[in-house]
């Protein structure tokens, strides 16, 4: 154990951490920036491949028309990028992770709550997504070789990448700067077959319809901002991996152009395809825009490559964190739990046709807390303490931040309320009441005035 993973498993401590090797990710302050501008876009590029996307493509096919789905990607990702830049602020200045960040507004106990938040689903998608991947190689196995075993590539596959995430960010920055590329070249071929083979049902079904500005298309844009709400919370987890120099602007740019790619490509892929053949099914969706069999095994590598990539930095992060906090334990130890934890959530019975009903309850179940979190850490950071934070405090188990801030967790209960009476537009319905109603709580209620000395 390092000396800086000792000072925070044994107690209060400020030190800095001023290196790290494979896997040595801590929640101290850290100084260490291993990412340069170019190796951290392509890092949010390859974490952002995201098999939803395509879902939520294939789903506005008779709602919106092909232009109105590129505007509602744009706008959902421009409105992403801002705010990755806002609540990473915090992590990028001072070299905190998101549990660390979450302490001044909601206390050390009371910061296990939005760790629960953002850790369930990551490991449920970890699940999930590895199945998907799992589901590809095993296709590629049966289309060269005639063996089809899918347990056995899922097991196999899970622990390749939990075997990836020990490494910790330096083993991310590797995977995510080689595969970017291969992803940026698959989506653009994938993007184009499409088009060639579909085009006259595209034109007829996307093109030549008119669509509608209205609701629809603001919950559209809701649903390619809800894809990445989760990252919006932890984002410092990875913007503290993030060189000193990279100003606010410059980070904008980063996120959204980054994310726009493969959101923009995966989103009207599933769109064109569904549109022309009514196929939903993302391996499916794929296989059918190639006719040749190399092509369809390339294919199927890239979906399988894509899991790993998004697991690794949106899906093992987060809960190996939380673990670490809660439990006093190492990074590696945590990324292997976060790993097995993921065959818990039995990933084949969330595939079924009928368990899409109650996939989709859990996803707008823990999608109503997402964006009450992110307004109250905003609030906390930039309005009530101006940017500072006093790192000694945040580190001091027995200091003001001890146990629970009530402040928080009342106006989050306010803002998941908002965001379930307009489900449609939940992330944006809950700023405006949580981060309001956290402001007069802190300002208001005793029980929060010790989290302001």
């Amino acid at each position: 154990m390092t000396m800086n993973a000792e000072a925070e498993v044994n107690g209060p401590q400020t030190a800095t951490q001023e290196g790290k090797g494979l896997g040595e990710e801590s929640l101290a302050p850290q100084q260490t920036r291993i990412m340069d501008p170019w190796s951290y876009l392509f890092a949010w590029l390859g974490g952002c491949v995201s098999i939803g996307t395509f879902t939520i493509g294939s789903g506005l096919v008779g709602t919106l028309n092909l232009l109105q789905v590129v505007v509602a990607i744009a706008i959902g990702c421009a409105v992403i990028g801002t705010a990755l830049m806002i609540n990473g602020q915090a992590g990028h200045k001072y070299g905190i992770p998101f549990m660390v960040q979450a302490r001044s507004a909601f206390g050390f106990s009371g910061t296990r709550l939005p760790a629960l938040v953002r850790s369930v689903p990551a490991i449920v998608w970890f699940g999930f997504q590895s199945w998907i991947g799992a589901g590809a190689l095993n296709l590629v196995s049966e289309t060269l070789f005639g063996y089809s075993n899918i347990v056995v590539f899922f097991v196999g596959f899970q622990f390749l990448q939990i075997g990836l995430s020990v490494l910790g960010f330096h083993g991310i920055k590797w995977l995510e700067n080689i595969g970017s590329v291969f992803i940026i070249g698959s989506l653009i071929y994938m993007f184009f077959s499409v088009i060639s083979k579909y085009g006259e049902e595209i034109s007829t079904n996307l093109v030549n319809i008119e669509g509608t500005w209205g609701a629809p298309f603001w919950g559209a844009t809701m649903l390619f901002l809800g894809i990445y709400s989760t990252m919006m919370l932890n984002v410092s987890d990875y913007s503290r991996e993030l060189r000193h120099n990279v100003g606010p602007m410059r980070q904008i740019v980063i996120y959204a152009n980054s994310i726009l790619p493969a959101t923009l490509f995966m989103g009207l892929i599933g769109l064109m395809v569904s549109g022309a053949t009514g196929q939903v099914d993302p391996i499916k969706v794929f296989s059918s825009a190639v006719d040749n069999k190399l092509l369809l095994v390339i294919t199927l590598l890239f979906i399988a490559f894509a899991q790993v990539t998004t697991n690794i930095l949106n899906n093992v992060v987060p809960p190996a964190y939380a673990l670490m906090d809660v439990f006093k334990i190492k990074f590696k130890t945590s990324a292997v739990l976060v790993g097995l934890l993921a065959f818990a959530t039995f990933p084949w019975e969330l595939v079924k046709d009928e368990s899409a009903a109650g996939l989709n309850l859990f996803i707008q179940t823990y999608s109503a807390f997402l964006g009450p979190i992110f307004a109250i850490l905003v609030v906390d950071y930039f309005v009530l303490r101006k940017q500072k934070l006093d790192l000694t405090k945040l580190y001091d188990e027995n200091g003001p931040y001890k146990g629970v801030n009530w402040a928080a967790v009342i106006a989050m209960a306010i803002g998941v309320i908002a965001a379930l009476l307009f489900s449609g537009i939940s992330w944006y319905a809950s700023l405006l009441p949580a981060g309001v109603s956290y402001y007069i709580l802190m300002r208001s209620l005793p029980a929060a005035k010790r989290f302001m000395e």
